[in-house]
Protein backbone atom coordinates (compact mmCIF):
# COMPACT_ATOMS: atom_id res chain seq x y z
CA UNK A 1 0.00 0.00 0.00
CA UNK A 2 2.71 2.25 0.83
CA UNK A 3 4.49 1.79 -3.04
CA UNK A 4 0.54 2.99 -4.23
CA UNK A 5 1.03 5.95 -2.05
CA UNK A 6 4.23 6.97 -3.23
CA UNK A 7 3.53 6.90 -7.24
CA UNK A 8 0.12 8.80 -6.24
CA UNK A 9 2.34 12.11 -5.19
CA UNK A 10 1.02 14.82 -7.19
CA UNK A 11 4.24 16.66 -7.60
CA UNK A 12 5.82 13.25 -9.33
CA UNK A 13 2.67 13.22 -11.24
CA UNK A 14 3.58 16.74 -12.56
CA UNK A 15 7.27 15.94 -12.96
CA UNK A 16 6.31 12.93 -15.30
CA UNK A 17 3.88 15.09 -17.21
CA UNK A 18 6.21 17.73 -17.93
CA UNK A 19 9.47 15.97 -18.74
CA UNK A 20 8.33 12.85 -20.73
CA UNK A 21 11.88 12.19 -22.16
CA UNK A 22 12.63 11.32 -18.80
CA UNK A 23 11.99 8.62 -16.31
CA UNK A 24 11.35 10.14 -13.23
CA UNK A 25 11.12 8.82 -9.87
CA UNK A 26 11.74 8.84 -6.06
CA UNK A 27 15.07 6.80 -4.56
CA UNK A 28 14.35 5.25 -1.65
CA UNK A 29 16.29 5.95 2.09
CA UNK A 30 17.57 3.03 3.88
CA UNK A 31 14.57 3.39 6.68
CA UNK A 32 12.22 2.99 3.36
CA UNK A 33 11.18 5.86 3.42
CA UNK A 34 10.91 8.42 0.06
CA UNK A 35 14.38 9.91 -0.65
CA UNK A 36 15.93 12.04 -3.29
CA UNK A 37 14.40 12.70 -6.63
CA UNK A 38 15.72 11.03 -9.72
CA UNK A 39 15.63 11.57 -13.77
CA UNK A 40 16.77 9.42 -15.84
CA UNK A 41 16.93 10.15 -19.31
CA UNK A 42 15.25 8.00 -21.86
CA UNK A 43 15.25 10.66 -24.78
CA UNK A 44 18.40 12.06 -25.60
CA UNK A 45 16.68 14.94 -27.51
CA UNK A 46 15.27 15.51 -23.65
CA UNK A 47 18.85 16.44 -22.08
CA UNK A 48 22.24 15.63 -22.03
CA UNK A 49 23.21 14.64 -18.22
CA UNK A 50 21.57 10.59 -18.20
CA UNK A 51 20.94 10.88 -14.51
CA UNK A 52 19.74 14.03 -12.58
CA UNK A 53 19.86 13.68 -9.05
CA UNK A 54 17.75 16.32 -6.49
CA UNK A 55 17.03 16.45 -3.12
CA UNK A 56 13.31 18.11 -3.78
CA UNK A 57 10.87 17.88 -6.55
CA UNK A 58 11.34 22.12 -7.35
CA UNK A 59 15.38 21.14 -7.43
CA UNK A 60 14.59 18.56 -9.99
CA UNK A 61 12.48 20.64 -12.11
CA UNK A 62 15.06 23.62 -12.35
CA UNK A 63 17.69 21.08 -13.09
CA UNK A 64 15.06 19.39 -15.73
CA UNK A 65 14.36 22.88 -17.28
CA UNK A 66 18.20 23.40 -17.96
CA UNK A 67 18.72 20.56 -19.26
CA UNK A 68 15.82 20.98 -21.68
CA UNK A 69 17.42 23.82 -22.43
CA UNK A 70 20.88 22.41 -22.91
CA UNK A 71 19.20 20.11 -25.43
CA UNK A 72 18.37 23.12 -27.51
CA UNK A 73 14.39 22.57 -26.89
CA UNK A 74 12.26 25.37 -25.04
CA UNK A 75 11.33 26.07 -22.31
CA UNK A 76 7.54 25.15 -21.30
CA UNK A 77 5.65 27.51 -19.01
CA UNK A 78 3.12 25.46 -16.86
CA UNK A 79 0.51 27.30 -14.47
CA UNK A 80 1.21 25.10 -11.21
Amino acid sequence: MQARAHTDDPALRRLREEFTGHRIWRSRRWDGRPGDWVATLRDPAAGVDPTVIRADSAALREALAVERQRAGRPVIKRAW
